[in-house]
């Protein structure tokens, strides 16, 4: 396996991504601590914060009232999703007139490969996206950049000094400035890993460093945790492409939607805009997911389906799992939480038509009203035609709602 002798890998993470888009659109934000919001009033949680409020101590999926308590000039804004995707397709196109982007990681965090002029001036290269940045974008966007010898490394130098830092790891530094780095920091090294760890006697990034690749594999208990070690080592190795595994979303429900109907409306809101993406991926899917979170419990459940991508076969199935739901857990429950998750996903291509289920007659008839109800809506730019009532809860953001490891699509918003 290959080991670079110069920085090959560029990461940038966007600081306070959400926040930060708040202040550039609001100027009487700037400067001041800020908490994104689920929705306003109640009972509810920070589920992103600007660097000003992280200052204070501020951080992310902290209830309000204890963000409150830690800073009490805390601004609230409510989540806006939209206008997240679309600061974020509008900072990808200022980035790309500088270099080439080589994968865009999330919402705010991409990765980009160097060529022999990048590698020779990082610093100047990072300079140039910042600048382009600031004067086009806005100032109060600002990103931290790494580079490294590989994509893992580069992560982790980006992490290291924020906000609007630049860190360059050069392979002949390695691995002293990794060894300052806390364990838990490690991408790869999550709470749970970090106990399994510790029972192995591995506390520190220094003891990490000190075991073979075949200890790590046993450890993780599968080829990740090997994989971990030629990068932390400076490899040249790169994950493997993932394939699609599910299609789902789920919803911090307002006070007044977290009866069960209520909940129940918009959990059959949030399984149409999923299958509205599957279609769109050209997938069907054999199993439905439904899961509910509760003020003092949890619930879920799972229903295996033939192979369908229509709206009036999941949520027939929905409304099944509903009923074994409020059977469970009684009428009176209070719903903080929903969400449906479409899995076991088939390529289109591959799909198999089940003959005992009347699929050639029956599902392909609603296949076809799915598709003149999806043709509706994007042509008109929103739910003009829907199976069932379309009547999106306070605050909106149904199926586009705020996050941080899938870019919404503009369809998402319909």
């Amino acid at each position: 396996m290959r080991k670079p002798a110069t920085i090959e890998h560029l990461y940038l993470d966007f600081d306070g991504f959400f926040a930060s888009v708040e202040q550039q659109r609001d100027p009487r934000l700037r400067g001041r601590p800020v908490g994104v919001v689920p929705y306003e009033g109640g009972r509810t949680c920070i589920i992103a914060c600007s660097k000003e409020a992280k200052a204070y101590g501020v951080k992310n999926v902290m209830m309000v009232d204890e963000a409150r308590r830690i800073c009490r000039d805390l601004v609230l804004v409510p989540q806006k999703p939209d206008l997240y995707r679309r600061a974020h397709n509008a900072l990808l196109a200022e980035i790309a007139s500088v270099i080439p982007i080589d994968t865009v990681k999330s919402i705010d965090e991409l990765a980009c490969t160097l060529d022999e002029s990048q590698r020779s001036d990082p610093s100047g290269l990072a300079m140039r996206i910042k600048r382009t940045i600031r004067y086009n974008i806005g100032a109060t966007i600002t990103c931290s950049i790494g580079f490294a010898a590989n994509r893992h490394l580069a992560k982790i130098a980006g992490g290291t000094q924020k906000p609007d830092g630049l860190t360059i790891w050069h392979p002949h530094l390695m691995p002293g400035p990794l060894l300052k780095v806390p364990l838990e920091d490690i991408p790869g090294v999550g709470r749970r890993m970090a106990k399994r760890l510790a029972g192995h006697r591995v506390s520190t990034t220094g003891h990490l460093l000190e075991l073979a690749p075949k200890q790590m594999r046993a450890i993780w208990r599968n080829v990740t945790g090997e994989r971990l070690w030629y990068a932390l080592h400076g490899y040249a190795i790169e994950s493997p492409a993932s394939g699609r595994a599910m299609f789902g979303h789920a919803r911090v429900l307002p006070p007044d939607a977290r009866s069960l109907d209520a909940a129940y409306q918009v959990a059959r809101l949030l399984l149409t805009k999923a299958a509205r993406r599957m279609r769109r991926a050209d997938y069907y899917c054999s199993g439905l997911m439904l899961w509910l979170r509760f003020y003092d419990d949890d619930w879920s459940t799972m229903q295996r389906l033939p192979q369908v991508n229509d709206d009036q076969a999941v949520l027939a199935a929905l409304a099944t799992m509903w009923e074994q739901m409020r059977a469970a857990v009684g009428p009176k429950v209070r719903v903080m939480r929903v969400g449906v998750t479409l899995c076991d996903l088939t390529p289109a291509t591959a799909r198999q038509l089940d003959m005992l289920l009347n699929d050639d007659h029956d599902r392909q008839k609603w296949e076809a009203v799915g598709a003149a109800i999806d043709g509706l809506n994007a042509r008109f730019g929103r739910t003009v035609a829907s199976l069932g009532p379309w009547l999106p809860p306070a605050g909106g953001n149904v199926g586009g709602k705020i996050s941080f490891t899938r870019i919404p699509a503009a369809e998402d918003f319909q």
